[in-house]
């Protein structure tokens, strides 16, 4: 059997509403970007504002790295999609969200989550 590379699919449905959940889900998805692992990052729910400039900024959690920072290295190595029923219910736009962030449905997460070697987490 042929080596098939391991994919990381994350989904956040929580924010503010639920910090350590939220930074949780943005901390393992970003350790596995940086440690080369391919990561695609689904904001849903109460995250979706984390697509927006300045938003991830506003998030803060004692002994929590810095939102903006994990959020950066995701979209460096990896992927981060924007829900699409989340973002429309929220009035969000593809204009309004942070350079490098997609909007797509559940349709696109199924097929990414079941890729052969992706792992689905959700948080």
């Amino acid at each position: 059997m042929a080596d098939v590379a391991r994919t990381l699919v994350v989904k956040v449905t929580a924010g503010a509403d639920a910090p350590e959940r939220c930074s949780q889900a943005f901390t393992v998805a970003a350790t596995a970007a940086a440690s080369g692992v391919p990561v695609s990052l689904w904001l849903t729910g109460e995250s979706a504002w984390f697509a927006l400039p300045g938003r991830a900024a506003e998030f803060a959690l004692p002994h929590a790295a810095p939102l903006p920072d994990l959020l950066d290295a995701v979209l460096d190595a990896g992927s981060v999609t924007l829900c699409t029923q989340c973002a429309a219910r929220r009035g969000i736009t593809g204009a309004d969200v942070l350079p490098g962030v997609r909007i797509a449905g559940a349709a696109a997460f199924v097929e990414e989550a079941l890729q052969p070697g992706a792992q689905a987490l959700v948080y």
